[in-house]
């Protein structure tokens, strides 16, 4: 990890979400060159609303929690490549996401779903005999929203997941907020 990426006073025995760990090539369905460029967008949607490294994320739902946020910081560059508000806070989104799932729900981000599943990403474990997938992944982003909004759009993902729910095992649901910055975790089980 990059000096540069935390405060001078940050101990490293609190729990931490290292945005740079996503260009490690470690996640099995995000390549470096786009773990990087989900980093990059990340840090651009929490710089724009006044954070800096070492913020704290509020994890709820699922479990509650909170991780240090560690990144790069942005360059007057990527904020003009990631200009595109919405783009930039879906991928934004996608990056702290995809850390959440193992960090929290304790699964792997196995591969990109199709259009119309419901759902982003497959996760799962992997194992000898190959990969298995065990649920879906479906994230959202608001750069910067109420409780009341997070709520709506958790409730939101959560209806679509449940379109799904025939073909697929469970899913969860992640939506992060970037101005306070929190991210909610739900889980939608299977109806059997």
């Amino acid at each position: 990890m990059c000096e540069s990426s935390l405060p001078p006073n940050y101990s490293t025995e609190r729990k931490l979400l290292n945005l740079n760990d996503l260009s490690t090539g470690s996640i099995l369905a995000i390549t470096p060159a786009m773990g990087a460029a989900l980093a990059e967008a990340s840090g651009v949607c929490l710089e724009s609303q006044g954070h800096t490294p070492g913020v704290r994320i509020t994890v709820r739902g699922y479990r509650d929690s909170s991780y240090a946020l560690a990144w790069q910081p942005t360059t007057a560059q990527a904020r003009r490549s990631w200009n595109d508000p919405r783009d930039a806070t879906e991928m934004g989104a996608e990056g702290i996401a995809i850390l959440l799932a193992k960090a929290e729900i304790g699964y792997d981000v196995l591969r990109r779903s199709w259009q119309g599943t419901g759902f982003d990403y497959w996760m799962g474990m992997t194992s000898a005999s190959g990969l298995q997938d065990m649920a879906g992944l479906e994230i959202s982003g608001i750069r910067n929203g109420d409780d009341r909004t997070v709520r709506a759009r958790v409730r939101e993902k959560l209806q679509q997941v449940n379109q799904s729910v025939s073909r697929t095992p469970d899913a969860y649901v992640i939506v992060v907020e970037f101005g306070t910055p929190l991210a909610e975790v739900q889980r939608n089980e299977r109806n059997e």
